[in-house]
């Protein structure tokens, strides 16, 4: 059997792909919401940990951060590129047949990777993306508004190093200030 724990926190999503994963035979699924991953599910002792792209992935425990597919939609390289680099090992688009669902389940179990052909041209340009991960961090913060002593602390850095980010993020994006380069970012599905 192939343990599975789902983490979804739109409750209709979350029924439809427990419905469709605990229809498989080798399949023994636990469905939660993001607020409960952290509590007995994180206990559970998953193989596979299928989760929504848009919720806190990074921060779950164990074996689940390390077998992990996201969902996610197509033109998001910069979370292609945030997972890639935390070591997730299946890529599903939530524009795909249930079918490779099933797949990328099955593959990660066994160790291996899996990348939806639909996010294959997302990955390509993740990789030319300019900016590293905690640059993406600063301004994914600054695009929600914060201001630098904020995101220090949210981030645990000092002011002056989130100044060098965001001058660092402005500089590789071309951008004439912040709020450009959060605009660019965000057109180019950075953010």
């Amino acid at each position: 059997m192939i343990r599975v724990l789902l983490i979804h926190d739109t409750m209709l999503i979350r029924s439809a792909l427990a419905a469709l994963l605990g229809g498989e035979q080798d399949f023994d699924v636990l469905a939660t919401a993001w607020q409960h991953a952290h509590g007995p599910a994180a206990d559970w002792p998953a193989q596979v940990c299928v989760v929504d792209g848009d919720g806190a992935w990074s921060g779950l425990p164990g074996t689940a951060a390390e077998r992990m597919v996201i969902l996610t939609e197509a033109g998001r390289p910069g979370l292609l590129r945030r997972a890639s680099q935390a070591d997730v090992r299946g890529f599903v688009s939530k524009d795909s047949a249930p079918e490779r669902m099933i797949a990328a389940v099955r593959r990660v179990a066994t160790g291996e990777r899996y990348v939806d052909d639909a996010l294959a041209c997302d990955f390509l340009r993740a990789a030319d993306m300019p900016l590293t991960s905690r640059e993406l961090a600063v301004l994914a913060a600054a695009a929600e508004g914060a201001p630098v002593a904020e995101i220090a602390a949210a981030l645990h850095l000092a002011g002056g190093t989130v100044r060098n980010y965001l001058a660092a993020v402005i500089r590789k994006t071309g951008a004439r200030n912040r709020v450009d380069a959060i605009r660019i970012a965000g057109s180019a599905g950075w953010l």
